[in-house]
């Protein structure tokens, strides 16, 4: 089945052409048992129909009715013509976004219908309703009514197919309760509805169970989207238009809520208290303007919400309107002076259906079950963590660096304690749970007893210990080398001494009878005891100086000569 919601200007013949295609004279005032009225097309489909009255109160009954079930039969007389009440409810529906439609120009037998329907094809041109099937139809004299049901039918061949394993959501637009049982009516849009199931009753967030279920006269054990349905509760308490079924778990219950406007006035313009539509519901909301076409709307009550559903804002005493889809259904707070303008520039790149690479970006990490209620998906690409939780690749990186940096930190700074708390990390990192600390540590970090470590240092090379030898030996005596019995007992011998000194750790200067071995610091440090000496010096004035013997003396000054930093002069002397 589909459903179909008539629009027009009151007395141009809606209910009329709806008792003409289905034998049935019903409204959306009329009896909550028989909800709809609906009729088999000639290719066997069925469609329903609800049936919009005019008058003052058309738009937010158009908008109830067209919102779960976004297809049109626009009726515009032939003798009257286009009107006022035709455009404001051609106004609500683009901001609602209803692009599928048939247009009827009733009335024909009364005047010639082709100056209604150039009128209604110059306005409808710039909508989303541009190029739909028109039929002029005469309901009393029954011309054009057999043309308006295949136009139908064609319409009802191209209609987007619903997917029946989605989540329920019916927005109830009538009800009634005798003793412990409620009747509610409304469009199922998708997903199936069978008798025992348990659903949410919102905003409340009650659980109820389906008694009964009818539709197209008949009751039903089982009914998918789209139809027009007949449900009974047990038990649900108070009941009435606007309130909405859900299935449990499968939707966002919010108060507050960020949207893209379309279709209207930019969103500083509008007013700041508003009324949105979305389904059945009409909710008193406070706008705060974000960007040009972006607002944070607070909600009197709770709705229950996923990203990318529509809605509309109205402003009953300017008329203005305003169409709006849903960025996020979980917005941050506002609370910084600039939050307002950052928060419009993030959401100026969203679509307006954002998807679970764009949910998760934003928050981070969340767990499976927080975004299947907001309507996504984890993206392909998303970080697993204990099969409960994703997190944004991107932001589990940059979160692992910090960790490392953080305990790197620690680590330093507490010789004796090292490791940080699971928790301390936890509230450092602001991640929602203590297990996604342990899943984000991985090689080179380590958890243990409770707390995350970083890298273990490396361990001393085999000749560090020789070294830290050798600098014991010379802290007295920087320039008493040691002598090649004790590099041998050390273990300072080729390889392991050609390591060190490839390391920095000692400095080998070569003499007459092999090399000696000092400190790196050595050859700066004999320079600052020589510069105190009177100039020229000799070589057994360096030795003295140096409390060294005179062939390590004049293996440094050959080394100091060679680096450049003492000049060599021939006094004729000898020693």
């Amino acid at each position: 089945m589909q459903v179909v919601t008539t629009a027009g200007h009151g007395g141009h013949g809606k209910s009329t052409l709806v008792r003409a295609l289905t034998g049935k004279d019903v409204s959306v005032g009329g009896n909550v048992e028989e909800p709809h009225a609906w009729t088999r097309l000639p290719s066997g489909r069925r469609l329903a129909f609800v049936d919009v009255p005019g008058g003052d109160r058309a738009v937010p009954a158009l908008l109830a009715a067209a919102a779960p079930a976004p297809v049109v039969l626009l009726a515009v007389a032939a003798d009257e013509g286009w009107t006022p009440r035709t455009q404001e409810q051609l106004d609500a529906l683009g901001a609602l976004g209803v692009r599928f439609g048939v247009l009827a120009v009733t009335r024909s037998d009364v005047a010639d219908p082709k100056l209604a329907l150039r009128q209604a094809r110059d306005r409808l041109a710039g909508t989303a309703l541009r190029g739909v099937e028109a039929v002029a139809v005469s309901a009393a004299t029954g011309t054009g009514t057999g043309d308006l049901a295949a136009a139908l039918d064609r319409l009802a061949g191209r209609l987007p197919v619903p997917d029946p394993d989605a989540p329920v959501r019916l927005w109830i637009d009538r009800a009634f309760t005798a003793g412990r049982q409620t009747v509610v009516t409304g469009t199922l849009a998708a997903g199936t509805v069978t008798v025992g199931d348990e659903l949410l009753l919102m905003p409340a967030g009650g659980r109820v169970r389906v008694r009964t279920i009818g539709c197209a006269g008949e009751p039903h054990e089982s009914v998918g989207g789209v139809s027009r349905v007949v449900l009974t509760l047990r038990e649900a308490g108070r009941v009435g238009a606007g309130m909405a079924l859900v299935t449990p778990g499968a939707w966002t219950h919010t108060a507050s809520i960020d949207v893209r406007t379309r279709f209207g006035e930019a969103s500083g313009r509008l007013a700041r208290r508003m009324t949105l539509h979305v389904g059945s519901a009409a909710v008193a909301v406070r706008l705060r303007p974000l960007g040009p076409d972006t607002a944070r709307l607070t909600l009197n009550h709770r709705l229950a919400l996923h990203l990318g559903d529509t809605g509309v804002l109205r402003d009953p005493e300017r008329g203005s309107i305003a169409g709006v889809n849903v960025l996020d259904v979980r917005p941050p707070t506002l609370v910084r002076r600039e939050a307002g303008a950052a928060r419009a520039r993030e959401l100026a790149s969203w679509p307006d259906r954002p998807d679970g690479a764009i949910v998760l970006r934003r928050h981070g990490v969340l767990r499976r079950s927080e975004l299947a209620p907001m309507g996504c998906a984890p993206p392909p690409d998303a970080v697993a963590l204990n099969g409960e939780w994703v997190a944004d690749p991107a932001h589990w990186e940059s979160l692992f660096e910090r960790l490392s940096e953080e305990t790197a930190r620690h680590a330093a700074q507490n010789p004796y304690a090292p490791g940080l708390a699971l928790e301390t990390v936890r509230l450092r990192l602001g991640l929602p749970a203590r297990q996604l600390v342990e899943a984000l540590v991985r090689p080179p970090l380590r958890v243990e007893s409770g707390r995350v470590h970083a890298p273990a240092p490396a361990p001393a090379p085999g000749w560090a210990t020789a070294v830290e030898r050798i600098k014991t030996d010379l802290a007295a005596t920087p320039f008493n080398a040691p002598t090649p019995d004790r590099l041998t007992a050390l273990g300072l011998t080729d390889d392991a001494l050609t390591a060190a000194e490839n390391a920095g750790a000692v400095i080998r200067i070569p003499d007459d009878d092999g090399e000696i071995v000092l400190l790196p610091d050595a050859a700066d440090r004999a320079l600052r005891v020589l510069s105190a000496l009177p100039q020229p010096f000799t070589p057994a004035q360096a030795a003295d100086a140096l409390c060294t013997d005179r062939r390590i003396a004049i293996a440094l000054l050959r080394h100091l000569d060679a680096l450049g930093r003492t000049e060599r002069r021939n006094t004729g002397k000898t020693d």
